[in-house]
């Protein structure tokens, strides 16, 4: 979409509504004007500008494949003002949507190599548009590995597809809780402790995470320590999204606008500022 289309809110329609668990629903949207559904386009890893008329709008990670632009994918949390009516929105109501903005995941860069995903929490939500566009062409990667962590084993979501992934033969899958709870099929503790449980390659292994900012920073020196370059570590960061554009400067993480700049970034280019305190 040409950036000033970006910017401008267009009318979009709930084409399908799924809840994924209590106070977490997954909208697939669809642009109502004809013309505006041919000219949408994303990268997995961008995000929209989703707003409720007469509300707020919010910033929500695309979770659906690039490969099928009509029905676009947002997983949101009830947790605000914005959130609370986007998550009571059902099929056929209307809400505006601006974007697509930011930049996404090097996944040009990751062909032909092994990726690693590393996730925390509803952090999955912006790493599942790679997992979907890798599966759909799976012969330009090579092997995945798919490592997503919880805080309560109840908290875990999508877990149909977390098994479909984990059947295919050149993808692994491992799950991990802080508290387990009833039934809990992965490994108690930390995200980060199944890095020794799996191959790792570093030089040829594009790693890409999503979650809690601990979590990252801890996987990230992890992984350095494993011999894995800064460059190769990419990192998808939260901030409070305003305009979208980097305008406003409420995102503003040292000489970056994480809307506007990210919100993927390698860890080289952002380490040193997730470590400072209150930044």
């Amino acid at each position: 979409m040409r950036r000033g289309g970006a910017w401008l809110p267009r009318e979009a329609e709930v084409a399908a509504r799924v809840e994924e668990s209590p106070g977490i629903v997954t909208l697939r949207l669809r642009l109502t004007d004809p013309e505006a559904r041919r000219g949408y386009g994303f990268q997995p890893g961008q995000f929209n500008m989703l707003g409720v008329f007469g509300v707020g709008e919010v910033a929500i990670s695309i979770s659906s494949d690039p490969g099928d632009p009509e029905r676009i994918g947002h997983t949101i949390r009830r947790v605000g003002r914005v959130t609370g009516p986007l998550v009571a929105l059902d099929v056929g109501d209307r809400l505006g949507l601006r974007g697509p903005f930011g930049r996404g995941w090097p996944l040009d860069r990751a062909e032909g190599k092994d990726v690693l995903v590393v996730t925390g929490g509803l952090g999955c939500a912006p790493v599942v548009s790679v997992i979907e566009y890798i599966m759909a062409r799976r012969s330009r990667f090579g092997r995945l590995t798919i490592l997503q962590g919880v805080k309560h084993g109840a908290d875990l979501i999508w877990r149909p597809r977390y098994e479909a992934w984990a059947r295919d033969p050149e993808t692994e899958v491992g799950l991990a809780a802080d508290v387990p709870g009833e039934n809990w099929p992965g490994h108690v503790g930390l995200v980060t402790e199944l890095l020794d449980r799996v191959r790792l390659r570093p030089g040829r292994t594009a790693v890409m995470m999503c979650g809690p900012e601990p979590m990252m920073r801890a996987a990230a020196r992890d992984l350095m320590a494993r011999g894995f370059p800064a460059d190769d570590l990419w990192l998808s960061l939260e901030r409070n999204h305003h305009c979208g554009n980097g305008r406003c400067g409420h995102c503003q993480l040292g000489p970056y606008f994480v809307c506007h700049d990210g919100p993927v970034f390698a860890y080289s280019q952002v380490g040193s500022y997730l470590a400072l305190p209150g930044l």
